[in-house]
Order: C-alpha cells, then sequence, then structure tokens
C-alpha cells in the first residue's frame, strides 16, 4: 500500500433524531442522522413518517381523492 494517500480514520459518534447514539470509525468524525437502525421501520416494525416539508400532505391532496 502507498503510504499518506490514506484518509485519517477517527473514532466519531453518530447522535440520531429518535435520541439514539453510538460510535464509529469514520473520516467524518461526529455525525447528525435523522434515521437509525433503532427507529426505521424495516427493523423496528413500526411505521414512522418523517416529513419535513408538507410532501405528505401534498400527496394526499394530489392523489388521496378515490375515484368512484
Amino acid at each position: 500500500m502507498k503510504q499518506g494517500i490514506h484518509p485519517d480514520y477517527k473514532l466519531g459518534k453518530v447522535h440520531c433524531a429518535c435520541g439514539h447514539s453510538f460510535e464509529v470509525y469514520s473520516t467524518l468524525g461526529d455525525q447528525r442522522i435523522e434515521i437509525c437502525s433503532v427507529c426505521h421501520p424495516f427493523f423496528s416494525g413500526k411505521q414512522k413518517l418523517v416529513d419535513t416539508a408538507g410532501r405528505i400532505e401534498k400527496f394526499k391532496e394530489k392523489y388521496g381523492k378515490i375515484a368512484q
């Protein structure tokens, strides 16, 4: 391996919006994320809607009408 071309990996803490935090080695260091494996619907089995810009309401307004 060539010397001096690889990034430095440092221990960083990852903080999720749900309150869960854990440590990982990364080139970024500390990170803030919105969804982790504790609160993600695939892993937790619970449905959680993350809507920051009102996109769900816009979608329901546009496509929520049932054609009869």
